[in-house]
């Protein structure tokens, strides 16, 4: 089954070596058989929201609502059951950070 793991960021680490161990969890991450990694985003702040309403096309800068978790990246992971998808999300540093996690199995085609 592959999975969509949607990372919410959370708080954002405070100290060059703090941001340090963040970055060597993620690549460890990476490297683990079956992941494909997405890539980061830049903040919430830069996103244009869009929408469409009565055939108009409106445009919001940033994301329409505040929130404390935004989406900050994404990766695919292939794997034998939810289980094994759930473990890789509990090592992603922003679930522990304050953020969340989302794993969203794919539509197989």
């Amino acid at each position: 089954m592959k999975y969509l793991l949607l990372i919410q960021q959370g708080d954002t680490p405070d100290t060059p070596e703090a941001w340090g161990r963040v970055a060597e969890e993620y690549q460890a991450i990476n490297e683990t058989p079956g992941v494909t990694p997405g890539t980061w985003m830049e903040p919430p702040e830069t996103a244009t929201t869009v929408r469409v309403e009565d055939g108009k096309t409106l445009t919001t800068d940033g994301p329409f609502v505040a929130v404390k978790e935004a989406l900050g990246g994404y990766l695919f992971f292939e794997a034998d059951d939810l289980d094994a998808a759930i473990e890789l999300a509990s090592r992603i540093p922003a679930a522990r950070m304050g953020g969340a996690v989302e794993v969203r199995p794919l539509k197989e085609q």
